[in-house]
């Protein structure tokens, strides 16, 4: 269970660097409230997951070799670390308004899933970031396992997108800029913890190989 919320407290750090998602999660809770908020998290997670399954299914085949588990570990190591050190730099604003101009659910669902699915950096973060969780677990665990961890990661996204979603809709007051910077910094920092795991774990299979 220790390792299945470590895969969960993983998603939610993936998901918490500000972003376009973010920030337009953040103005639809603001704008217009919780469900629209929580629908453009919901239409981003299921791009996520496109990108999650292409990823298991068209790369868990390769991970035996050494040379693809140590890249992958790599990858993701470079990912993490720069997502992180991006996350520590941002320093963004949301302009928020009294106005209230609703759109349908559906639209925002659409919205979320279009912003997700058409960044060309989403494929190769996914990559990176969920092949080197295959790469960590396909020799210890069995598919089954595999599934799991998977799933707990997206957990921790859908936690994050609920909790997004609840507290925009409910307090502006939280988006000033210095909770903003917070944020970012933490979380920052969270994703360069996971890249210096991930590039030590990618350092130790090049020391065996000499």
């Amino acid at each position: 269970m220790a390792v299945f919320f470590s895969y969960i407290f993983l998603g939610l750090s993936l998901a918490a660097p500000l972003g376009p998602i973010n920030a337009a999660q953040i103005n639809q809770g603001i704008r217009n409230g919780f469900w629209h908020s929580w629908m453009i998290g919901l239409g981003a997670l299921i791009a996520e997951i496109i990108f999650i399954v292409a990823v298991f299914f068209g790369v868990v085949h390769f991970l035996e070799t050494p040379f693809m588990k140590t890249f992958l570990w790599s990858f993701g190591a470079f990912v993490l670390f720069y997502t992180g050190v991006e996350s520590l730099l941002s320093s963004k604003t949301i302009a928020s308004t009294d106005e209230r101009t609703k759109e349908s659910l559906s639209k925002t669902f659409r919205s979320g899933f279009l912003i997700s699915i058409s960044n060309p950096l989403s494929i190769l973060f996914w990559l990176g970031i969920y092949g080197s969780v295959l790469a960590n677990t396909i020799n210890k665990y069995d598919t089954f396992h595999l599934f799991w961890y998977g799933a707990a990661i997206i957990i921790g996204l859908m936690i994050w997108d609920v909790t997004m979603a609840a507290v925009s809709s409910s307090s502006r007051h939280m988006f000033s800029p210095k909770t903003l910077k917070t944020i970012s910094t933490v979380t920052g920092l969270s994703l360069i913890g996971f890249a210096i795991y991930f590039g030590y774990q990618a350092f130790y299979l090049i020391l065996k190989f000499l």
